[in-house]
């Protein structure tokens, strides 16, 4: 078990993504708290938990809106209350907010999306680091995803939240670096949750027809397994992963099970990080 004795808080845990991440911590031996805005799935979901749980192992679960800075404090009193101990923080609550071209979409649904993904993340960041640093070591996993990496025309605070959550984790993981708190950010890849839905539901007009085709096709394959992920956040979860800090990685692409081989080289690199590329790194010389 990569996780015994291991204490967790993960957001957005009462469907999809989320709660396969909190299953696969309890399997590995974590106690978790979950926390999410549905208090009934909320609770459902507490009780798949629980039938997982063996002797010893904690399962909480908490309502909080983790865009409400109030919230997220309550959230984490009531963790370290709990536990004992938070070794673990997963920021996995998001959403994909309005969808249309920028100047059609809903502003103050606009601006909510990035309080919920980016400011949110902030919020459960800033107040489980010092805890996180009094004891000397931590992990924080935040997820991020393909809207990080490239443009996503028609889904604007999506795409530009996560991108952001990308350079938080990177500056975070400067700022505890002497501390052993390792930041992450994760790419679970295409997944057949909520939001694939709600790109379908609202349609090729909204959305565009070529993203719309693509998530269509996502539907009718099956897209990428919810257990990826939550594999990759076990692994950063864990003490397999320690040192490796400041990268946004890929369930589906990068060799991340064999990381630790490589934590040396990897910490002298820019792999795995958001960077601007100028002409010289294709082949360009645009010097007058």
């Amino acid at each position: 078990m990569k996780l015994k004795g291991r204490g967790a808080i993960i957001t957005g845990a009462n469907q999809g993504l989320g709660e396969e991440i909190a299953g696969e911590f309890v399997r590995n031996g974590a106690s978790v708290v979950i926390c999410a805005r549905d208090a009934k799935k909320l609770s459902s979901v507490k009780k798949k938990l629980k039938a997982l749980a063996e002797a010893g192992q904690k399962v909480l679960a908490v309502r909080a809106d983790i865009s409400r800075e109030a919230d997220v404090k309550r959230l984490i009193s009531a963790a370290v209350k709990a536990l004992g101990k938070v070794d673990i923080m997963v920021n996995n609550a998001g959403v994909y907010g309005p969808k249309g071209p920028i100047e059609d979409v809903d502003s103050s649904e606009w601006a909510d999306t990035i309080k919920i993904n980016l400011i949110g993340t902030f919020y459960c960041c800033k107040h489980i680091m010092k805890h996180m640093k009094h004891n000397g070591y931590g992990k924080i996993i935040n997820l991020s995803g393909g809207g990080a990496t490239s443009p996503l025309p028609y889904i604007s605070a999506y795409a530009a939240s996560k991108a952001a959550v990308v350079r938080l984790t990177e500056t975070l993981a400067e700022e505890c670096r002497e501390n052993n708190v390792d930041v992450n950010s994760v790419a679970p890849g295409a997944l057949n949750t909520r939001l694939l839905d709600e790109v379908i539901a609202t349609g090729p007009e909204k959305v565009g027809k070529r993203f719309f085709e693509k998530a269509v096709k996502q539907k009718k394959e099956g897209g990428a397994p919810l257990q990826l992920g939550a594999s990759l956040c076990v692994f950063l979860a864990s003490a397999e992963s320690d040192g490796i800090s400041g990268r946004l990685i890929s369930a589906q692409w990068d060799p991340w099970k064999d990381l630790r081989q490589f934590r040396d080289e990897l910490a002298a690199s820019d792999i795995y990080t958001l960077r601007r590329i100028v002409p010289e790194d294709r082949g360009k010389k645009w010097v007058k």
